[in-house]
This record gives C-alpha cells, sequence and structure tokens, in this order.
C-alpha cells in the first residue's frame, strides 16, 4: 500500500533533543518524539470508511492487520515519526502553564487523496514527556464519546477535527470517574484523530509566557505558510491577517455551535484551535432542555463559566489571551486590538444569518423579527423545551392557512412536561405563533419548510443516546454505537423505524451519570 508522508511540521519546527517519556519541562521546542505505548488485545470497535477511504488505509479486518496495529500503537507506518506537541494555556481563566499532549501522540502527516495534509493523532496512546506523572491512557466512555461527536459534528455541517477509528486496547484503565475517592477500572480504548492540524491558542501562549520570541515567531510564520493559502508570509501585514482569520473562524464556528445546541464543555486556550474546527471532545453535551446556564462539565457547575450561553463571550475572551501571545512580534497592537473588535461583529453577522436560517426567515434586519427571536427564546424558558424538537417542530408550521387544529398539538414532541402547554407557556406559544406566521407568510411554505429542515437536525449525539451506546461496548456488543453511528450520518433527514433517536431525554436519564452532566475524567 503507497500512502504518501509528509515531514513539514518536524522539519520546519524545533524538536526536544531529550528522547525520554520522563514528565519534564520542555523548552525551545515545537513537540517530543515519542511512540506509543503498547496494548495487549487491540480490538477495531469503530471505522469511518469514507475517512479511511481518503487517505487510502482500508477498514482492519483482522487482529493482525497492520493498520489495526499501528492504530493501536503496537507499530509504526514506515517513515512516520510520531511525535507530542508542547503547549500552555489558560483552564478555567487561570494561566496554567505548560501543558502539552500529555495523552495524544501524532503519528504523523498524511497526504489524502485531494492532496491536502492531515495529521494522525492517537489520544490514549500513552505516556508523553507532558503527562505529568499520569498513564497517558483514555477509557473507553470517553474514547467512543469522542468518536461518536466528531463523526456527529462533521455530518451536521460542523467544523470538527475527524475521527477515523476507535480501538479496545484490551487492557483496563483505572479512573475515579466522580473524583470520590472510589478509582474502578474500566476498559481502555483509544481514538485516532484526523486533522489539518493540532495547532492551538495555547501553542502560541506557551512560547509567548517564556519570552521565547524567536520560537513564537517560528510557529507563527510556519502555521502561516503552511495553512493559510490566503496569506503570503512574508508580507508585512500577515500577522494582523492571520489574526483576522482565526477570530473570524471562531466567530463563525460559536454561531455553528449555537445553531445545533452544542456545549464545549471545556472552552480553555488549549483547547480551541487556531483553523476554527471543533477539537478535544471532553465532557462536552447537547441542549437538551433549553437553558443558556447549562453545561455539561461537573468541574463547571458552581462558575458555568463555559455554560451554552457564555460560549461566544468565552471565545472572545481566550481570542484575547491569544491576540496578546501575539503582541510579543509586534509593535503595532491596535491592529490586533481591532482584529478582536472585529471577533464580536463577526458573531453577531454569523448569529443573525444562523438564527434567521432555523426560524425559516430571509433575515433578522428588521425590528419585529428581533423581537421574535428574542421572544422565542424566552419563551423556550418558561417551560422544559427541548432545543432541537422545538425549531423542528417549527418547521413543520404551515402558514398558508389558519390552522385547523390547536396548534399547539404539533410541539408536544418538544414538550418535557406536556401539561405546561395546557397552562402559560402554552398561552405564549399561541400568541407567539400568530407573530410568526405573520412573518414567515413572505416564503413559500415548502420552500420554507425545506431550508428548515436542512439546517435544524432531527438527530444530534444526545448524551443519554452515546452512554446507552457505551453500555453496551463496555459489555463487547458495539451494535448499539453502530447503529448510533448510521443514523447520526444523516441528521437532517427522517429516518423511518429510527424515530426512538429523534426523542427527547426520557426522565430516567435526567439525573443519571453520562446522561446529563460528566467529569473531566477520561
Amino acid at each position: 500500500m503507497q500512502i504518501a508522508l509528509s515531514h513539514r511540521y518536524t522539519e520546519s519546527l524545533p524538536g526536544d533533543p531529550d528522547h525520554s517519556r520522563a514528565p519534564r519541562i520542555v523548552e525551545g521546542a515545537a513537540f517530543s518524539y515519542v511512540d506509543p505505548d503498547p496494548v495487549s488485545h487491540p480490538r477495531l470497535l469503530a471505522w469511518s470508511d469514507a475517512l479511511g477511504d481518503s487517505l487510502g488505509i482500508s477498514r482492519p479486518t483482522t487482529e493482525d492487520d497492520t493498520w489495526l496495529q499501528i492504530l493501536s500503537g503496537n507499530a509504526r507506518w514506515p517513515g512516520t515519526t510520531p511525535y507530542a506537541n508542547c503547549y500552555g494555556g489558560h483552564q478555567f481563566g487561570q494561566w496554567a502553564g505548560q501543558l502539552g499532549d500529555g495523552r495524544a501522540i501524532t503519528l504523523g502527516e498524511f497526504i489524502n487523496a485531494d492532496g491536502a495534509v492531515v495529521e494522525l493523532q492517537l489520544k490514549g496512546a500513552g505516556r508523553t514527556p507532558y503527562s505529568r506523572g499520569a498513564d497517558g491512557r483514555a477509557v473507553l466512555r470517553s474514547s467512543l464519546r469522542e468518536y461518536l461527536c466528531s463523526e456527529a459534528m462533521h455530518a451536521l455541517g460542523v467544523p470538527t477535527t475527524r475521527a477515523l477509528s476507535l480501538v479496545g486496547t484490551g487492557d483496563d484503565v483505572i479512573r475515579d470517574m466522580f473524583y470520590d475517592g472510589n478509582p474502578q477500572a474500566e476498559p481502555g480504548a483509544i481514538v485516532c484523530r484526523v486533522a489539518p492540524s493540532f495547532i492551538r491558542l495555547g501553542t502560541f501562549e506557551l512560547p509567548a509566557s517564556r519570552g521565547d520570541h524567536a520560537l513564537l515567531k517560528q510557529l507563527v510564520d510556519y502555521t502561516i505558510r503552511h495553512h493559510e493559502p490566503d496569506i503570503d508570509h512574508r508580507d508585512p501585514d500577515a500577522l494582523f491577517r492571520w489574526y483576522e482569520a482565526v477570530c473570524r473562524r471562531t466567530a463563525q464556528l460559536v454561531a455553528e455551535w449555537t445553531r445545533v445546541g452544542f456545549v464545549h464543555g471545556v472552552m480553555n486556550t488549549d483547547n480551541l484551535s487556531v483553523h476554527g474546527i471543533t477539537i478535544d471532545y471532553g465532557p462536552y453535551g447537547w441542549l437538551e432542555p433549553y437553558d443558556p446556564g447549562w453545561t455539561p462539565n461537573t468541574t463547571d457547575a458552581h462558575s458555568r463559566r463555559y455554560c451554552f450561553g457564555r460560549q461566544p463571550a468565552i471565545a472572545q475572551w481566550n481570542l484575547s489571551r491569544f491576540g496578546g501571545a501575539l503582541a510579543r512580534l509586534t509593535d503595532d497592537t491596535d491592529r490586533l486590538e481591532q482584529a478582536l473588535n472585529g471577533y464580536a461583529d463577526e458573531y453577531e453577522r454569523a448569529s443573525r444569518a444562523m438564527f434567521a436560517g432555523k426560524l425559516g426567515l430571509p433575515d433578522l434586519a428588521t425590528e419585529s423579527r428581533q423581537h421574535l427571536l428574542a421572544d422565542l427564546l424566552e419563551l423556550l424558558t418558561l417551560t422544559e423545551t427541548d432545543y432541537t424538537l422545538f425549531f423542528r417542530c417549527l418547521g413543520q408550521v404551515s402558514t398558508a392557512a389558519e390552522p385547523a387544529s390547536d396548534p399547539r398539538e404539533g410541539f408536544l414532541p418538544a414538550y418535557y412536561d406536556e401539561q405546561a402547554l395546557r397552562g402559560e407557556a402554552g398561552e405564549a406559544l399561541i400568541r407567539w405563533l400568530e407573530r410568526y406566521r405573520n412573518e414567515a407568510r413572505q416564503r413559500p411554505d415548502a420552500e420554507r419548510m425545506a431550508a428548515m429542515c436542512s439546517t435544524n437536525p432531527l438527530y444530534v449525539p444526545r448524551n443519554y443516546l452515546a452512554q446507552l451506546a457505551i453500555d453496551q461496548a463496555e459489555q463487547g456488543d458495539t451494535e448499539e454505537l453502530r447503529r448510533l453511528l448510521q443514523v447520526l450520518a444523516q441528521p437532517y433527514s427522517e429516518q423511518p423505524g429510527m424515530e426512538r433517536y429523534a426523542a427527547r431525554r426520557p426522565e430516567w436519564a435526567r439525573h443519571r451519570a453520562g446522561c446529563s452532566a460528566l467529569s473531566c475524567s477520561s
């Protein structure tokens, strides 16, 4: 099998001369060479055929398949030199210093069928110099969730890292899921992530914090040269144009998260990519009852720093820290400030266009439409209302004639307390729908409904669905994971026989571990 490789990252940037795994502070280097730790009994649990085809890699079919061994960390693809990245970051608003890939190891850079260079990275592949004394492993539950969400986000049209494979290791990993002093053995797994690169905001913060301007400049020049085709790295304004591009892409990404109801859960600066793609799926969640203050991360339960409603502001705060790092390379900080200010303008534009699409309206240019949206978001908080299902139900509202029956009936699937529709919430819904129908009449029903179905998903990877797949996978059965992945591959299309995957969260899942909030343990 011929697979083309690139070595531009390791050849362009300085590496750590120490090749040991010993935990240490690494200075003057962008990465450290390190091989994955072997595992005992690798087993393929999930595979992306389309992604594999684009890389020229066939689905492993036997236990001794070369690629199963590589994707489990037991072997190297010829010509590759695996490494772990060195970076820092602000975690929960505080500077954390050096972080780095503590359990992620990049296998190398591969050239796909389109001629693009992508990196393949194993998460959960063992210790690196950045593991800080930990084992560098990952458990099945977190690895399955990352695989599932990566591929679901791709199908939803949200920029994201991809997932090629999910491999069970055959080895147990000890984790204290609830940080309550009760560690338990859990099955281990490794997910193979694919991205243009795993360069993040914290990649630049670390050398800037150390005054290592030479490495900082190398990283900036490398990133612009190889990842910004519209910017000439020799242009005197390249730094500013690049920062503007990162701010713009990040604003667009967060608007997309809002569209589908995704909550990242750990929006530290080391978890935001310079490519404007979703990266590092830790304790994420999907908005079920609409609540701007909801966070899926138990670590964040008190401050709610990374809750759904704060994601746009947190992204801007993170970008300001990133801009502060870049300021070490220029005296013209006003240009950086202007670019950062452009984030808010871009988010406002992207957000308005996104919500107009969700409502099936041409735009939100008029005051009446803006009030319509604001009043809807308030309406959704009157009683537990499923964010995904409400907009999907809204896409079935006809404006061609007055409704022949009670308009509330069409929204029953979205309400966790159906009796609430007989009270204040229901009356408010009727009044709001009258206003909505007047605005929506400007567009033919068939056209509007089709457009709304293409932007408002029916199927999203709800936490309780992921947990059901995890429960079975931990017993060695991946059939539920396979079905769930199949459904999520077509999130906007009704799929007969798969109605249960579109249902709102059942009551039994309200407080069950893994079905609502999650810890950072993985």
